[in-house]
């Protein structure tokens, strides 16, 4: 019995099997495999692992898909979550290229997935919190988000996580080190309901130059003293 007389059920089964590349692989091999491929159901769960992964033609952004991971951690990338005002011309360069990649992606899955249930990004220097923001908007069943080591994001993502995440359940943005205290607070405060998990977000050094930071202490203290 060959394969491709199989039912779809069964072809669905199998290619469940596989990772991303394997199913795009045995899809050149006929007509029929590339539609068993190219259907929604079988793109409910997204693993990617390196940023080149989101250019890939090896998957299908659609409404099946329920649960999106973005994670890594390779020497080439932590580039990206070194502070701006310290980076050099070419590091500038390569995550200005790497900014434009992630958010490209994030948007696609904002007008393509809007059953998404879980989104875990982890190590990606440059989701900021407009991508994470209209992502909340654009998938209210939402229930799960976790960032971690997403340095650029701030305090205006727990904001909008106060605003448009009636449905979250988790939330965690450990390493995120410009969250604050404050901001956290707020989200314990206004969405009770929601398990939220910092570890050392609120404790860092956040990305502002010493010197504007130091200023900014200083103006502080005066508002205080008036």
């Amino acid at each position: 019995m060959h394969i491709t007389q199989l039912n779809r059920e069964c072809l669905l089964h199998l290619f469940s099997f596989l990772d991303k590349e394997s199913r795009k692989s045995l899809a050149k091999t006929c007509r029929a495999l590339l539609e068993v491929f190219r259907d929604p159901l079988l793109w409910s769960l997204l693993n990617f692992h390196s940023p080149a992964e989101l250019k890939k033609d090896n998957f299908l952004l659609g409404p099946a898909l329920k649960h999106l991971s973005i994670c890594w951690y390779s020497e080439q990338v932590k580039v990206c979550n070194i502070e701006d005002w310290m980076k050099n011309s070419f590091q500038k360069d390569f995550c200005n290229r790497h900014e434009r990649t992630v958010t490209e992606f994030l948007l696609e899955v904002c007008a393509r997935c809007p059953n998404l249930l879980s989104l875990t990004l982890s190590g990606c220097g440059h989701v900021t919190d407009d991508c994470i923001s209209l992502l909340l908007k654009s998938c209210p069943n939402l229930r799960t988000l976790k960032l971690e080591n997403c340095v650029r994001i701030s305090d205006r993502t727990l904001e909008a996580v106060t605003l448009h995440g009636g449905s979250l359940r988790t939330l965690h943005v450990d390493f995120c080190r410009n969250i604050t205290q404050t901001g956290l607070e707020r989200v314990r405060e206004k969405c009770p309901s929601v398990t939220l998990r910092a570890e050392r977000s609120a404790n860092m050094i956040p990305d502002s130059k010493p010197g504007k930071r130091l200023m900014l202490e200083r103006a502080s203290r005066k508002q205080v003293q008036l």
